[in-house]
């Protein structure tokens, strides 16, 4: 008798994905992953102490994929450098309606007491940075503008991850480059760079 396949995290967090791509990780419990990897619950507790572990986990998988979707998308897409992270994050939320949901509603690893608050996500103090350097504007007043441009971004995304709103991409590169230009030269009025 052949052995058994041995089950591992990754086939675990690749499953969860699947579940959740397709129907919200909501639906993701230990007997529908055992069901999709035909084994029993068992593996899944032996990688896992429990299923808050495996979500957390699941939390960064789902993250680095968002992330490889970002980059695919400026591979794929001709668009300014200024305009890939919005335009890619309302995409995301169109074509990874679950996963969008997960992340950055139900999920979003923000406390905002106080606007500050957003870059004490070192990801966002990053993409400030690289935003900064891109738009030959000083980082704090950078910081501003990419901060408005997030919370202006986040709202198309949740509107169009609830199916509240569906633009073209024509619309949505236009809405997004005449508001990022308003807001830089909102915070620096002599700003003369082409978007």
């Amino acid at each position: 008798m052949p052995p058994k396949a041995k089950i591992t995290k990754d086939m675990i967090l690749n499953t969860v994905l699947q579940i959740t791509r397709e129907s919200g990780f909501e639906t993701v419990n230990a007997r529908n992953i055992a069901n999709q990897l035909k084994c029993s619950t068992r593996p899944i507790f032996t990688c896992y102490k429990n299923m808050e572990e495996l979500k957390k986990e699941f939390l960064a998988f789902a993250y680095e994929y968002y992330e490889q979707y970002v980059a695919h998308y400026q591979d794929a897409v001709k668009v300014s450098p200024y305009l890939i992270f919005p335009l890619s994050y309302i995409q995301f939320a169109e074509d990874e309606t679950y996963l969008f949901k997960l992340l950055f509603i139900d999920d979003m690893d923000l406390n905002m007491k106080e606007t500050e608050d957003f870059y004490q996500e070192i990801d966002n103090e990053n993409r400030a940075k690289d935003f900064s350097n891109m738009i030959g504007i000083e980082l704090e007043c950078a910081k501003i503008i990419f901060l408005n441009l997030f919370f202006y971004s986040h709202g198309i995304a949740v509107l169009t991850t609830t199916k509240k709103l569906a633009l073209s991409n024509a619309d949505k590169e236009n809405m997004i480059k005449n508001t990022l230009i308003a807001f830089i030269k909102q915070e620096k009025p002599d700003w003369n760079l082409s978007i």
